[in-house]
């Protein structure tokens, strides 16, 4: 049975309080000499937290890879249609509030000299 993992131990500190043995702090070594490693800022790694996240919850390179693609381009698409939908309603209103306009002005407030107007132009068309 010498393959079978040995039992935690478990110890009590001298305030009474049980932990593990494995926990226990180490006896002190000796201190290593710190490495000193000279990095410039254009060799930092870039900030990967959100690939790193999508991997680690098992979705994939391939879906990181195009989350990281397609983000920015569909951000940049829904701009522009807003974009046009924002010119385009504005146009509608401008071209709205000539016609109101052009029809007040020919034919007054209430648009009765306008059907007029209307009339006969359509009556001078069809005897031509």
């Amino acid at each position: 049975m010498s393959h079978l993992p040995e039992p935690v131990r478990i110890v009590q500190l001298p305030d009474g309080t049980y932990t593990y043995a494995d926990h226990l702090p180490t006896p002190i070594q000796p201190a290593a000499v710190p490495q000193v490693v000279h990095q410039h800022i254009h060799q930092a790694p870039p900030d990967r937290t959100v690939q790193r996240i999508a991997l680690g919850s098992g979705i994939g390179a391939g879906t990181v890879a195009a989350g990281v693609y397609f983000g920015p381009l569909l951000v940049g698409a829904l701009t522009a249609i807003a974009a046009n939908l924002a010119l385009l309603a504005f146009l509608a209103a401008v071209l709205s509030w000539g016609v109101v306009s052009v029809v007040r002005s020919i034919g007054g407030p209430d648009g009765k000299a306008a059907a007029k107007t209307l009339t006969k132009t359509r009556r001078a068309r069809k005897g031509k």
